[in-house]
């Protein structure tokens, strides 16, 4: 039985991906921040701040795991313009607490670091799928302390641990914060439909470009890489996680609007724009098809229903 320690495992990716690899057999472990509490799908729960190296060595030595998949970020950009010291300590250097942590603890453990296509930032003005050789330029410090951190992963990589990089474009899914675009619509839409919001929808940039996935394809394609934890081969190091396809936000606003029977008007909020954005990203993952076989299987308008469903349901819970 495998056993998979999962940091950040209280997040939007993390609980689904726990469920996932528990359903698939393995022994699951959640290390997540104390105040986060039990994991409601792994079979154990470790209190763990990735900013203190004794926090995550005692996490892996009581996991023993031989599996990790690190999560644990700052992700929310605008967040990492707002407080760029704690998204440095814990993207950077929580990241190097992991890594040593496992060169003492479980030296033969494989390990699965959850990067971002953010990394790629002006390089997307290119207008053309990127893949993993595209020249990295990052415009946030969210990317850029995310690329800092797949350097590290690099240099561990190259003293002998074993493991890859996962670059995964925009994805969605139900239980995902209103933080983000796509449920900060769905939320407002139900919040509208219940009479709890004025029948206005605020936005930000509607024109920018995105590769969307759903959550449970990106988690699919988590699932794919750690199998390469058992490859005899060698095999490649970086791998996007992207759909091949890019869609407007106007037009996936349209889609969520055409889901409800409520009257909405839709106004810009300038709060909402973000500095240094990119108005066009999509990836190419042809290199994680060929070495995986992963294919996404989820369109983005069944995305989109659930995501718009789910928040309905909470709030009509609320």
């Amino acid at each position: 039985m495998q056993r998979t320690l999962i940091t950040g495992a209280n997040g939007f990716v993390g609980q689904l991906l726990c469920r996932r690899l528990q359903q698939a057999g393995d022994h699951v472990i959640a290390a997540s921040s104390p105040k986060s509490g039990h994991a409601p799908f792994a079979n154990e729960t470790i209190g763990c701040d990735i900013r203190d190296q004794e926090s995550v060595d005692r996490a892996i030595r009581q996991a023993e795991p031989n599996r990790v998949v690190h999560l644990a970020a700052i992700t929310h950009i605008p967040t990492s313009f707002e407080v760029p010291q704690l998204t440095w300590q814990t993207n950077v250097m929580g990241s190097i607490n992991v890594l040593e942590a496992i060169k003492r603890f479980a030296p033969e453990c494989f390990v699965l670091f959850v990067s971002s296509a953010d990394v790629y930032g002006a390089a997307f003005k290119q207008n053309v799928p990127l893949d993993e050789h595209a020249v990295c330029q990052p415009q946030n410090p969210y990317a850029a302390s995310k690329l800092a951190a797949e350097t590290a992963f690099g240099e561990y990589f190259r003293r002998g641990i074993r493991g890859v990089v996962a670059r995964p474009f925009n994805h969605i899914g139900a239980r995902q914060s209103p933080d983000f675009v796509t449920a900060s619509f769905a939320r407002q839409i139900a919040m509208i439909e219940a009479g709890l919001q004025d029948p206005v929808l605020k936005v930000g940039d509607l024109q920018a470009s995105r590769d969307f996935l759903d959550v449970t394809d990106v988690c699919h394609a988590y699932e794919r890489l750690l199998k390469l934890s058992s490859a005899s081969a060698e095999y490649p190091r970086c791998f996007n996680i992207a759909s091949g396809r890019s869609h407007r936000i106007a037009d996936v606003l349209d889609t969520l609007l055409q889901m409800s029977n409520a009257p909405i008007a839709v106004e810009q909020d300038p709060t909402r724009l973000r500095p240094s954005d990119i108005p066009y990203a999509i990836g190419d993952s042809q290199l994680l098809r060929w070495t995986t076989g992963w294919s996404p299987s989820i369109s983005l308008n069944e995305t989109l229903q659930e995501l718009l469903d789910y928040w309905r349901g909470q709030v009509a819970a609320a």
